[in-house]
């Protein structure tokens, strides 16, 4: 009897016309998720299943709730489509799954192959039927059951089921094109990163930092919570930006209380000059409304103002328990709350100001030339490539 990883859309199915471009681009995904694994992937319209053998079932369902696209998946049991041979099915699901204790159950047919006969409700009634003689432990219970047991009848094979275990959901990874996102070694933007990434956004990782200010430790802070990120995305760049002189100037030549508004605004010319670079739609970053000075709706306003690209703010409207949340979710919490202070939180005023003015930003920008500043940072980056060497320390880098 053949087991298959069965595998639903959910929100692909709403494509339509671009469904084949989202089906195909997960059949992608999930197959170098799956490299070096004897399996062999077949999908349709609405269904992908995955054959296996049964050594790997533990690690091909790990790797399965890592990949953004996936509504739900099932171990399901490959049968003919013929009436005796679902039943045999049924039994053989029944017998591995279930022990000898007394359960409620419910059948639920689905019939992609409207030539089958009988119909769906009529299939109900006869594997129900099956089952109440085959089994004396299991009583029928359509509205309170232990049980249900799936059977889906399709175009060449029927599967039959038990368990149905969600997804990540979302969009797979690549569908909506590329963008780069502002990872800190705070809380918010890890969070905001894996949240751009359900939406099918392949990203790159852009780092700011500011050696000697900061430190070195911070920098594999960075590094760590970008590989915590792999697993969700494939394999993703750190582009680590030197930020020293520029920050410096920012801090010479500014009113203390706009300097973390002259340095969002350096951020992202900076960051729309790497979009460039390396071809990405947009930004993304870790922002929430009210959070801190720099995120009220004035600041964002202000900032924004020096870019004409899409900047995406995923945890925007979150409060901060709900995006610590997900951090303890993705595992990027206890890493972000290791005390080594990125460049965002290093000089940050006692007063900053919340209700910035364009004006007074381009007035104190004209004091020092910051265009040359940038030139020099992008002929100066370092890229870290995150992959699945997992004994890669970059130890030459720190």
């Amino acid at each position: 009897m053949n087991r298959v990883i069965l595998i639903k859309y959910g929100e692909l199915t709403t494509k339509k016309g671009n469904r084949k471009i989202f089906i195909n681009t997960l059949y992608s995904n999930i197959l170098k998720k799956l490299k070096g694994l004897n399996v062999n992937i077949f999908k349709d319209m609405s269904r992908m299943y995955i054959e296996y053998e049964d050594k790997d079932q533990d690690i091909i369902i790990k790797n399965i709730g890592e990949i953004f696209g996936i509504h739900a998946y099932s171990i399901a049991y490959k049968s003919e489509s013929n009436i005796d041979s679902i039943k045999k099915t049924i039994s053989m699901v029944l017998k591995e799954n279930l022990d000898e204790h007394d359960y409620t159950f419910k059948v639920e047919t689905k019939r992609s192959d409207k030539r089958f006969e009988p119909n769906s409700v009529e299939c109900n009634h006869l594997f129900g039927g099956y089952i109440l003689k085959s089994f004396k432990n299991l009583k029928v219970n359509v509205h309170e059951y232990d049980v249900l047991v799936h059977i889906e009848i399709r175009n060449d094979y029927s599967y039959v089921y038990l368990n149905e275990y969600k997804g990540l959901g979302g969009y797979p990874v690549g569908t909506l094109g590329n963008c780069l996102a502002m990872l800190s070694g705070g809380i918010d933007s890890p969070v905001a990163s894996y949240l751009a990434l359900k939406r099918g956004i392949k990203l790159d990782l852009v780092y700011f930092e500011a050696i000697p200010h900061t430190s070195l430790e911070a920098r594999e802070k960075v590094i760590n919570l970008a590989r915590k990120l792999y697993p969700y995305s494939g394999d993703i760049k750190l582009i680590i930006v030197p930020f020293t002189k520029l920050q410096e100037a920012i801090y010479k030549n500014c009113l203390e209380n706009y300097s973390i508004t002259i340095m969002r605004r350096m951020m992202y010319r900076i960051m729309e000059k790497l979009t460039i670079k390396y071809k990405a739609l947009g930004i993304v970053n870790g922002e929430s409304i009210g959070q801190v000075a720099s995120q009220t709706l004035t600041s964002m306003k202000v900032i924004n103002s020096v870019t004409n690209l899409p900047v995406i703010r995923p945890v925007a409207c979150f409060d901060k328990l709900e995006i610590i949340k997900i951090a303890k979710k993705i595992d990027t919490y206890d890493i972000s709350i290791l005390p080594y202070e990125d460049c965002c939180t290093i000089f940050v005023p006692k007063h900053p100001i919340i209700n910035p003015r364009i004006d007074t930003c381009l007035e104190m920008e004209k004091k020092f030339d910051y265009e040359d500043m940038i030139a020099e940072i992008l002929n100066n980056l370092l890229i870290i490539n995150i992959d699945n060497n997992t004994n890669n320390e970059y130890k030459d880098i720190l």
